[in-house]
């Protein structure tokens, strides 16, 4: 008689179990999207071909949620378990949210250099054209000549971007040849750089460790998103409280960005991942898929394939 009311426990146990599962299952996926400045979210939907929503919240399903910042995605993500976003692998390894497998590749710097993980954008740089200070000019390239150097390419994938190394890279002490102005007393000079908050980690490490490499320069690093990066170094607010001697953009950029070549660049590639609330079950995602959720296609859970 114990044994049967023991059986008859567990078994009642077991459904409940089983019933929390398929209630889990069939939940409304709730999307989180970035705003329309940031340059992950252009990456992200150019990368799964729903080029409409880049700019445009009408594209997307009618309850989406919009945030901020990298770390905001990640924290509405972590706080929400029927949520899915998107964020740099960068910030991956740090979020405690779960990378999705994208179209059966698992999101790596492995599988982006051998090209078999496809949703990857670039990490871009700009500066000024003109400068009201030579010195900070003299900074700005230097900075971005260390940034391509044995150290800097260390420092860009000890953080998260993805670079490749080959026998020709030179040490900063090689390189600094090229840049007098190392050789300065910079303590009384401050630059300004700004643009994507994807790249934050790393362009806070390389500002770091490279100030006291040029003469102790002091910086301030505002990173508020990629549509600020042209606007801010030659666009519309260049001359304004908020000017940039350098600035980031996680995207490409666009034709009405006007610069000569000479004033832009690739830091390093990045790639974008789909990601959910670690009590997910789900592992893998399609192109289809996300463009399915995005779009208000599927809206359940138990129609991930």
């Amino acid at each position: 008689m114990k044994k049967t009311k023991l059986f008859l426990s567990i078994l009642a146990l077991g459904s409940v179990f089983a019933l929390g599962a398929c209630k889990k299952s069939e939940a409304n996926i709730k999307c989180y999207t970035r705003n329309t400045s940031s340059g992950t979210r252009d990456g992200f939907f150019t990368g799964i071909g729903f080029k409409e929503a880049k700019e445009d919240n009408s594209y997307l399903v009618s309850d989406y949620v919009e945030v901020e910042s990298n770390g905001d995605m990640i924290n509405a993500v972590k706080n929400d378990e029927n949520a899915i976003g998107y964020i740099s692998l960068a910030s991956l390894e740090s979020s405690n949210v779960k990378g999705l497998s994208y179209n059966g590749v698992i999101p790596s710097v492995e599988n982006v250099i051998n090209d078999s993980y496809k949703l990857t954008r670039n990490f871009n740089y700009c500066k000024r054209s003109s400068y009201s200070n030579t010195i900070n000019e003299q900074i700005v390239d230097a900075f971005i000549g260390y940034s391509k150097t044995i150290e800097g390419k260390a420092t860009i994938k000890e953080h998260g971007g993805i670079i490749n190394s080959d026998n020709n890279d030179k040490s900063w002490s090689k390189v600094k040849e090229e840049y007098s102005v190392d050789d300065l007393d910079n303590s009384n000079i401050t630059i300004v750089v700004g643009g994507s908050t994807s790249v934050k980690e790393i362009v806070s490490n390389l500002l770091l460790e490279f100030s006291s490499k040029c003469g102790n320069f002091k910086y301030v690093y505002n990173p508020t998103g990629s549509s600020d990066a042209y606007k801010r170094t030659n666009g519309s607010e260049k001359d304004g409280a908020y000017a940039c001697d350098l600035a980031f953009a996680s995207r490409e950029f666009s034709s009405s960005e006007k610069m000569e070549d000479s004033l832009k660049g690739r830091m390093c590639i990045d790639a974008i991942v789909a990601v959910v609330n670690n009590s997910n079950s789900v592992s893998n995602i399609t192109n289809d898929n996300l463009k399915d959720i995005y779009n208000g296609t599927i809206t359940k859970w138990n129609l991930v394939k």
